[in-house]
């Protein structure tokens, strides 16, 4: 029995049977329809990841065009000027286009990738959900070239010095033979490509490797521009907003002979609380939301279209953090109400999780006053820039031994650091920030009272 597969109806069929089959019943002709299960290409977006953030950085791929994924599976990691976030799926499909390569910026509310899914309707997608016959062109070509990106990616072993050369000359690594080991590309092998130096330069002559000459090729020195990007950037934004708050600064030195010993004494019982190695910062915080309490005004921000002050009913002190990506400023949430161990363990959590790239964007929000220390550095003294909205921050510089003067007029050995402390004279007066730091350097300067507080 032979079957015929059309989308019309039984009358149009008719039409196209051939004689030898007018004569069967038409009962036993079978129709089928020949509509196919209808798919759809759909972007997805990359959706706003709080804080107003506008941008990021892709720094990882977990997925390439073809693959199939289910929904809530990993696609990417970004990164913004403040944390890293992995984007995942909002549907089960096949991967189509990837918008972006590694290190490129994506845009909030713009599409990461393009999906392919079923579509159980049949309804027709709108513009930002489907692709013409030109725009499947595209797809195409994309993907190819995506595909590639990702072979050169992947397949080229090169440091990221020769990568940056690659860059600047516009070389292509697959297409340069590698002669470092498992086919490494060289600076020499990308300079023999591009012709400055002869070929055979880079492989050095065997009466020559015993005497060890040094044959690095001499590459040229040359410009480079970089976009700005990540902490960075986020840097250029928050310090063009910085310098609209007329700043003034207050100085003095701290006497930290007796907290160092002070310090000392609590090592022991930091290990039994889990926090290795207990450094000064966990007191100055905890000092510093000692003094806020008596001092609301400093634990506040400036409502300039209403004119008026908001005060901050939590201590969420900033800390600023040398990370790879360059400095970040994360909070300790509520430390009014925590101990100092409980404060140098949140602390460690914060450095530790800084210096992998993992911070969230809830260790950077609501942040409501600031402290760096420039000391581990080596800085004596600065001038820190205020992190809007807040109106204040405090800057401590390295602690020196040095000779004072003792009370019965005897010169000693002192261990003095130096607070420089910057507000915004708008809300703050010169006497609010020196009574402020006398109350922090008290207790610094007589750790004893740290007892009178949780």
């Amino acid at each position: 029995m032979a079957s015929f597969i059309f989308k019309n109806s039984a009358s149009v069929l008719r039409n196209y049977i051939p004689k030898s089959f007018k004569n069967i019943p038409g009962s036993q002709v079978r129709l089928f329809h020949v509509s196919p299960c209808l798919e759809k290409v759909i972007s997805f977006n990359l959706s706003d990841i709080g804080e107003g953030i506008r941008e990021v950085v892709v720094k990882e791929w977990f997925v390439k065009v073809g693959d199939s994924i289910e929904q809530f599976q990993n696609i990417c990691e970004v990164q913004s000027d403040k944390a890293s976030v992995t984007i995942t799926s909002r549907y089960d499909g096949k991967i189509t286009k990837l918008y972006h390569k590694i290190d490129d910026i994506a845009l909030v509310g713009k599409p990461l990738v393009d999906f392919e899914i079923e579509d159980e309707e049949g309804e027709t997608s709108d513009s930002s959900s489907s692709t013409s016959s030109e725009n499947e062109e595209n797809v195409k070509e994309n993907v190819l070239k995506d595909q590639t990106d990702n072979v050169g990616r992947t397949t080229t072993l090169a440091t990221p010095a020769v990568r940056r050369i690659s860059r600047e000359y516009k070389v292509d690594l697959t297409k340069v033979s590698g002669t470092g080991r498992d086919g490494r590309v060289l600076k020499g092998d990308v300079m023999e490509y591009l012709g400055h130096l002869p070929p055979g330069t880079n492989v050095p002559h065997p009466t020559l490797v015993n005497n060890k000459t040094d044959l690095t090729p001499k590459i040229p020195p040359a410009d480079r521009k970089e976009p700005l990007k990540g902490v960075r950037k986020a840097m250029l934004k928050s310090m063009a907003e910085s310098l609209k708050i007329p700043h003034f600064a207050y100085s003095d030195e701290i006497d930290m002979t007796k907290l160092i010993d002070f310090r000392d004494q609590l090592k022991s019982v930091a290990i039994e609380h889990g926090i290795p190695k207990l450094t000064f910062m966990p007191f100055f915080i905890k000092a510093a939301s000692i003094a806020l309490t008596k001092f609301p005004i400093i634990n506040s921000s400036l409502d300039v279209e209403n004119e008026a002050v908001i005060y901050k009913s939590a201590h969420n002190i900033s800390v600023a953090i040398g990370t790879p990506s360059g400095l970040v400023v994360p909070n300790i949430k509520n430390c009014q109400s925590k101990s100092i161990m409980e404060i140098a363990k949140d602390l460690n959590s914060l450095v530790q999780r800084g210096r992998a790239g993992s911070l969230s964007p809830e260790d950077f929000i609501d942040g409501t006053f600031s402290l760096s220390n420039i000391g581990v550095i080596g800085g004596t003294y600065t001038h820190p820039c205020i992190m809007a909205p807040q109106v204040s921050i405090g800057a401590m510089g390295k602690t020196r031994p040095v000779p004072r003067y003792n009370k019965e007029g005897e010169i000693v050995k002192a261990y003095i650091m130096n607070v420089s402390w910057t507000a915004d004279h708008r809300v703050i007066d010169g006497v609010t920030m020196a009574s402020f730091s006398n109350v922090w350097k008290e207790h610094l300067e007589n750790p004893a009272l740290f007892l009178a507080t949780n």
